[in-house]
Order: structure tokens, then sequence, then C-alpha cells
């Protein structure tokens, strides 16, 4: 399979409408990787398992592009390592410093020098099927 896979996108002029045959609405090929990706070597695909960033538009089974070399800022979807394991989780500003807070109203994770909690990288797109299964 090659690296990369070059679609043909279809340009629509509405969100409900249908192009019309006539159209030329092939504009060029697209290239997901190009699309999606600003740094290859620090970039990941990750699959997501469970629903606690649903609110975030993440559900369990999506697919995140995260780049390891783009600097998470309060407000940042990031996939963080706390405890040796990496969760997906909002970056915030917390009272003392910046937490991990999961959009389910879990509890928030302080990330301080001390503790077990990491951000490992910065999601930058999401990707769900609207057909599972």
């Amino acid at each position: 399979m090659p690296a990369k896979t070059p679609l043909e996108p279809y340009t629509l002029q509405t969100a409900t409408g249908f192009p019309s045959p006539a159209q030329d609405y092939i504009d060029q090929r697209l290239d997901l990787n190009q699309l999606l990706v600003r740094n290859a070597p620090a970039t990941f695909y990750m699959r997501v398992q469970g629903d606690s960033m649903r609110g975030a538009g993440i559900a369990s089974g999506d697919l995140l592009v995260v780049d390891r070399s783009v600097q998470a800022r309060p407000g940042s979807v990031v996939v963080a390592c706390v405890d040796g394991e990496l969760t997906v989780r909002r970056l915030r500003r917390g009272r003392v410093g910046l937490v991990l807070s999961a959009e389910d109203g879990g509890e928030p994770v302080a990330l301080q020098e001390a503790s077990q909690a990491e951000v490992w990288g910065v999601a930058t797109h999401v990707i769900h099927a609207l057909m599972r299964g």
C-alpha cells in the first residue's frame, strides 16, 4: 500500500445539496497527509478508546492525528501520559497551574514537576466515521 493515498475531492456549494453532474467539481487531487500532517516525523495516529472526551467531539473509535512538535496551550486537546498510560484530555488553567481535564466532568489531573503526568502531544485533527461497524 502506498504511503500516500491521493483522493479526488468534491467541492460542494451547499452543506445539504447535491452537486450538479454538469459542475466541474474536481479541483485537484487531495492528499490527506498533506492536509492533516505538518511535521511528519513528529506525527502519530491514535485510535481513541472511551467517551470521556465526547464533549470535545471525540468519541470511542475515532482516529486522532497527534503532533508532538506542536506546543500545547490552555484549551488544546492533548494526549498526555498519566501514570504511564496515554490518555486524551483538554489542557486547562487550574488554580495552581495547568491541569488535564476530561469533558465528562471527571477529576482533573494537575501538571506539576513532581506529578506523574505530562503532555505527550497535541491532537490536531480527529477523524470519525459517520457509519460504524
